[in-house]
């Protein structure tokens, strides 16, 4: 898509060829790569930050990829990224086990590079066609509040509301999901993802500045609720 950052991939393989290999035709497809050989090491990079997609080997040093698997789908930020397991092994039982690690799809050395960025193409769009059904074009969410996330347009008792990208983010993150809480590190997570220099406390800076702009009485909100010691949650204020 014209104008879209570049897709970021883990690559999990201790292999230096079949690392070069991937590197070179993952780069050539435009994405960008982050490798390593070590199965700890990428359980850190996985905590650490969101990819759009992990290739992982199976037979790794530090941590099996099965392992791996396993602790990237509990917790992190890339508990829904398409993984796609690569591995000398198989037999219908080591696939068994890897897909039911967590693993999305499941390719065996020797592979064929086609085949590998035809599996690695398939994932991505199905990865997208889960995005696009979770989340409505347009989402009228109040008597008091609607937001239109195509156009980013705010309107707030019949009048427009002036907002910047990440106020405008964060509000229809939380107002998509009325009465769900999230944690201060899962906003700055999924609205602040590229940004590697902002902290919690911006998420809190963002919240001030939108009750200044939506709530009555910003210091006694109606629809931005702080849930303490957890983070934030929207309710849909009713009609006085």
């Amino acid at each position: 898509m014209p104008g879209a950052p570049p897709r970021r991939v883990l690559v999990v393989e201790d292999e230096l060829a079949i690392r070069e290999l991937l590197r070179l035709h993952l780069e050539l497809a435009g994405f960008v790569l982050e490798e390593t050989g070590d199965g700890r090491r990428a359980l850190d990079a996985a905590r650490a930050r969101p990819f759009d997609l992990i290739l992982l080997d199976v037979m790794l040093p530090g941590l099996d990829g099965v392992s791996l698997c396993q602790a990237i789908r509990r917790d992190g930020p890339n508990t829904g990224t398409p993984i796609l397991m690569v591995t000398a092994r198989d037999g219908e039982a080591d696939t068994v086990v890897g897909l039911e690690s967590g693993a999305d799809d499941y390719v065996t050395k020797p592979f064929g590079v086609r085949e590998l960025m035809a599996r690695v193409a398939a994932l991505l769009r199905r990865q997208e066609r889960t995005a696009e059904r979770a989340q409505p074009a347009t989402a009228v969410l109040t008597p008091q509040l609607s937001l239109d996330r195509t156009r980013r347009e705010a309107v707030l008792r019949g009048a427009p509301v002036e907002l910047t990208k990440q106020e405008f983010d964060l509000l229809y993150l939380l107002a998509a999901r009325p009465g769900v809480v999230f944690s201060r590190a899962a906003l700055l997570q999924q609205v602040w993802s590229d940004d590697t220099y902002v902290t919690e406390r911006t998420v809190d800076t963002v919240i001030s500045r939108l009750r200044r702009k939506i709530e009555l009485d910003p210091q006694d909100p109606e629809m931005l609720l702080t849930a303490w010691g957890v983070g934030y949650k929207f309710s849909p204020a009713t009609e006085s």
